[in-house]
């Protein structure tokens, strides 16, 4: 986020809402349950980061807004409302009429997303010309405004360069330019600094960050580090075996988180205050999500597990004094509040876990 106060102005109603969305697929081994229950919401001009391992089912989850997930192994339900429209019954054409118009959506890989036998301008061209009845060379007049919008040099040459000619990071730009081409009204960003450098990086979140502001979009931005997120979202979901168990705004998240999750997810980032401050990873692996394990979910690497937190499920609910912080755990808010303090301060999760010591009753 470019600034303390979020860009979204209080009090707007959400322009994208996501209410219990249950996302399940059929396979031979077994029922995936690869969203199970997610609730969300966008407000014009606002960025919602949604974060989690590989695995957590934020892409799932994101491309069910646009039907991207429709198969006949697929159940889905729940609603998706998008200005009052609820997108789950929308028909394919209804469909159509929203992707890359009003919803766009900007892929992890934009060497695949991108088709190698085509020029850049020509696949630019076919997304304005699919939502927009305009003459060839106006189309394509757009499509080198549009490469030189997101920085790309000399954009009416490589607009007719292919897609190989191209950077890492400048396919990643001319993707935002498709995404972008018919000004939408929210972009969907999944992993859109995977495998670049942390230069490269920046510069695609500060891009993303000014294009939000000059075409007032909402965005969601998915990703599995905290990090990228911290200067460029306004609020914060953390997604865990296809359920979100912790949801704030991000300087909350970042100052008084409440799961053990998310305390991983920050224990894994680089701390600029401190030369010696070891990483701690999370332990263990994402569950199967053929199979959850029974109560939290996150019981079998939780470093503060209780008994009953494997047989008993936590719901999401608002913390008693801070309805806008929402987390699915157990412990105690004080012991979930002391335990914070000890991480904060650099012990590990077993020498915070020691300190608190943590009681059959703190749970």
């Amino acid at each position: 986020m470019s600034g303390s106060e979020p860009r979204a102005e209080p009090g707007r109603e959400p322009l994208l809402e996501v209410q219990d969305l249950h996302v399940h697929f059929e396979t031979e081994d077994g029922l995936v349950k690869a969203v199970d229950g997610v609730s969300f919401s966008v407000a014009p001009g606002m960025t919602l980061g949604i974060v989690g391992e590989s695995g957590s089912g934020k892409s799932v989850a994101n491309l069910t807004i646009l039907g991207l997930t429709r198969a006949p192994d697929a159940r889905i339900s729940g609603r998706i409302a998008f200005e009052g429209r609820d997108l789950v019954g929308l028909d394919e054409e209804g469909l159509r009429e929203v992707r890359g118009n009003e919803i766009a959506f900007v892929f992890q890989d934009p060497l695949s997303s991108l088709h190698p036998l085509y020029r850049v301008g020509a696949q630019l061209v076919e997304a304005i010309e699919a939502h927009r009845a305009l003459p060839a060379g106006n189309a394509r007049r757009r499509a080198i405004e549009l490469l030189g919008e997101v920085g790309i040099p000399k954009p009416e040459r490589r607009v007719d360069d292919y897609p190989h000619e191209f950077s890492g990071g400048m396919r990643q730009r001319a993707m935002i330019a498709m995404a972008l081409a018919n000004e939408p009204k929210l972009l969907i960003a999944d992993e859109p600094t995977t495998a670049l450098d942390v230069t490269t990086q920046a510069q695609i979140l500060t891009l993303i960050d000014r294009l939000q502001v000059e075409h007032r979009m909402a965005v969601i931005l998915i990703t599995h580090d905290l990090g990228v997120i911290a200067e460029n979202a306004d609020e914060v979901a953390v997604m865990y075996a296809g359920r979100i168990i912790e949801r704030a705004p991000v300087e909350t998240i970042f100052a008084t988180p409440q799961h053990p999750y998310t305390w991983g997810l920050l224990g894994s980032i680089p701390r600029i205050d401190s030369d010696d401050a070891e990483l701690v990873p999370v332990p263990g692996q994402p569950p199967s999500l053929i199979a959850v394990p029974q109560g939290c979910s996150f019981h079998p690497r939780c470093p503060y597990v209780r008994p009953r937190h494997r047989v008993v499920e936590p719901p999401l609910e608002p913390l008693a004094d801070d309805p806008g912080h929402e987390v699915a755990c157990l412990l105690d808010p004080a012991t979930r509040a002391r335990l914070w303090a000890q991480l904060k301060a650099g012990r590990a999760p077993d020498e915070a876990r020691e300190a608190v010591r943590i009681e059959a009753g703190d749970e």
